[in-house]
């Protein structure tokens, strides 16, 4: 296996249209920058996966799974211990054709067919019985991102790298400003020009996106309000509802269900 999280020379002995693989992730772990050429279904066997691509970070806990087509760059990281496996499927012999990056809803019979098929014992009918139930199970589910673009501004973006680092951080863009050698006035400027949003709007999405992680790993809204810098769990459900629609203890359940594009009907392209 390779160290992105591909498969080594991956179709050499498979007669199949899918190949599953298995990668242990310490914490910490990065598959950096990478496409393959061959759709991906990336999913947290264990622990919490973090997919980014250069339009939206997709936190997937053990019950989602994430959709990847052929082509797209994309990288994969693991903030604590995690175990990613992932199916790997010839685009011309595909059960879905989703064009972009999509959710999958992972329920307990969809885990153990990923499971069956990373087996080496399966003879040819098994693994294409197999494979047909896959189109099946890949059941989109709706699923908003949080994305915090950052500003291009030299001292704004300073500031904002410190609060990538550090969500919870109270300082206003005056104490700020002491720091990096700018009015408050300035930076205001320059994350409004830079991000499309007021510094208040932006520290906002840093904190919810900064949640996300421990909120697929189980934490408890509470403690995960109070380690990105909020005073009480109810004003953290507030801000995370506004600007996704759900609350944070609804935001990764599997029951919201969505009809997205229809897997094709095809094998070809």
């Amino acid at each position: 296996m390779s160290q992105d999280g591909q498969p080594g020379d991956p179709w050499q002995h498979v007669t199949g249209s899918v190949i599953a693989a298995t990668f242990p992730m310490p914490a910490g772990v990065v598959f950096n920058w990478h496409v393959h050429d061959d759709h991906q279904l990336a999913w947290a066997a264990s622990g919490v996966l973090t997919v980014r691509t250069e339009s939206a970070d997709w936190v997937l806990p053990p019950t989602r799974a994430l959709w990847i087509p052929a082509g797209l760059k994309h990288e994969t990281l693991a903030a604590a211990a995690a175990t990613m496996r992932s199916l790997y499927i010839r685009p011309g012999r595909s059960p879905a054709s989703w064009a972009d990056p999509v959710p999958i809803a992972v329920p307990p019979m969809l885990a153990e067919l990923i499971g069956y098929l990373d087996s080496d014992t399966l003879d040819a009918g098994q693994r294409a019985r197999a494979e047909a139930l896959l189109g099946d199970l890949l059941r989109p589910v709706p699923m908003t991102t949080i994305e915090v673009r950052m500003p291009d501004d030299e001292r704004a973006a300073e500031i904002a790298a410190r609060l990538l680092a550090d969500p919870a951080d109270e300082r206003t863009l005056a104490d700020w400003g002491a720091q990096v050698s700018a009015s408050a006035r300035t930076l205001a400027r320059a994350f409004l020009a830079d991000t499309g949003m007021t510094f208040g709007q932006w520290r906002r999405l840093v904190r919810l996106q900064a949640a996300l992680p421990p909120l697929a790993s189980g934490q408890a809204v509470g403690t995960v309000a109070r380690h990105v810098g909020y005073q009480t769990a109810s004003a953290f459900a507030a801000a995370f509802r506004k600007e996704t629609g759900l609350t944070p203890a609804a935001y990764f359940q599997t029951q919201r269900k969505v009809k997205a594009a229809p897997a094709s009907s095809s094998a070809s392209t």
